[in-house]
């Protein structure tokens, strides 16, 4: 059954009808061309696929798009300016090396901004143990939690 779908995705308002079962990650990344939102492990336990659904991280491979219907969604493609300049976040992990091979940065990205809103302040016993749901194969992690100090501090300014 087709449900009409209307979000403000990375500032513009996206509007479709949809199939009632779409998952918003299969939204963003089949109907938007947003790819930079991962699917790893369809199972919400990778964080691959995290996105900011009003300020909020969540794992976009366990949501209806019809569930978020009106929020506002922001995925890795709408961090950074419009001139190209990186969000701090992005800008931190660069910096620090905290990535690899790349495919969980989109979604550790996210979950860091979310991290530190929520935790500005937060000590790497924190910040270990919230970005516990998304898994990264590659690092081991130590640069990871280095870039969100870093982009925690920047983000603060």
């Amino acid at each position: 059954m087709p449900v009409q779908l209307s979000l403000t995705v990375n500032g513009k308002t996206a509007s479709a009808s949809v199939d009632e079962r779409t998952l918003l990650v299969e939204y963003l990344r089949d109907k938007l061309a947003l790819t930079g939102t991962h699917v790893g492990c369809d199972t919400g336990q990778c964080g691959a696929c995290t996105v900011l659904v009003d300020g909020r991280a969540v794992k976009s491979c366990n949501v209806l798009a019809a569930q978020v219907n009106g929020a506002k969604v922001t995925t890795i493609e709408g961090l950074a300016a419009a001139d190209g300049t990186l969000h701090p976040m992005q800008e931190a992990f660069k910096d620090c090396h905290g990535l690899q091979c790349g495919f969980c940065t989109p979604g550790m990205v996210m979950s860091a901004i979310d991290l530190v809103a929520r935790h500005p302040k937060a000590d790497e016993k924190t910040i270990r143990e919230e970005l516990e749901g998304n898994l990264c194969r590659c690092t081991g992690y130590q640069n990871i939690v280095r870039a969100v100090q870093q982009g925690a501090a920047a983000m603060s300014k």
